[in-house]
């Protein structure tokens, strides 16, 4: 995003903060920023929240299968680890959350506004072109919204195997502890890779939806 419309976002996120978001979108209308130019920004941001969790997720994986192969007197520094892991995954599952959040809010108003503004045409070819573009893009949006949640909700059953191995290592900090994560090593590696697969399929829908926003007026 050009760096001044990226100021004035930044410089307008107070108002959001005190105010309605019906507000919020018409100062930054003012300051020259559409819905349309705000939905786009929030999209790349989602998509990078899913990169950057994506990225961890895995990290946390190749930790968490590590510690199989540790002797017992390192599983004290090993559990710090897994559990500082589990914080990163968290923090990012959190950070993915916000920001599909954020993408709705915004999409709402722009989809309505669009849709009321129909009416304002005279010339019927224009009405109809744009009411076309309108519902060709609430399908790419819905689309998008699809697989971005399908992707977030592959988070919850991941952390929640994470949590339960990380409490179980930090109660059985000897060679039980180690034989019973192993056993669970594989499971959850097949959940981590359907959620990494389904990520990828979400950023690349991100992509798409960006492109097709940026290229069509």
């Amino acid at each position: 995003m050009p760096f001044p419309i990226r100021s004035l976002l930044l410089s307008a996120a107070l108002l959001l903060l005190s105010g309605c978001a019906g507000t919020y979108y018409s100062t930054m209308e003012k300051m020259g920023v559409p819905k349309r130019a705000i939905l786009v920004q929030r999209v790349e941001e989602a998509r990078t929240a899913q990169q950057d969790a994506r990225v961890q997720f895995a990290d946390a994986l190749q930790q968490f299968l590590l510690v199989a192969k540790v002797p017992p007197t390192q599983l004290q520094d090993t559990y710090k680890q897994v559990r500082s892991e589990l914080a990163d995954c968290e923090t990012r599952a959190k950070e993915v959350r916000s920001r599909i959040a954020a993408i709705d809010s915004v999409a709402s108003a722009l989809f309505a506004e669009w849709g009321e503004e129909l009416a304002q045409y005279s010339n019927p070819t224009l009405r109809e072109r744009s009411a076309r573009q309108l519902e060709a893009t609430r399908q790419r949006y819905a689309e998008l919204r699809r697989t971005m949640d399908q992707a977030a909700s592959r988070m919850d059953p991941v952390l929640a195997t994470f949590r339960d191995n990380v409490l179980f290592l930090k109660h059985n900090l000897n060679a039980q502890a180690v034989a019973t994560i192993d056993d669970t090593a594989r499971s959850l590696q097949a959940d981590i890779s359907r959620l990494l697969a389904d990520m990828e399929k979400s950023i690349k829908q991100a992509d798409a939806f960006i492109a097709a926003m940026k290229t069509t007026p």
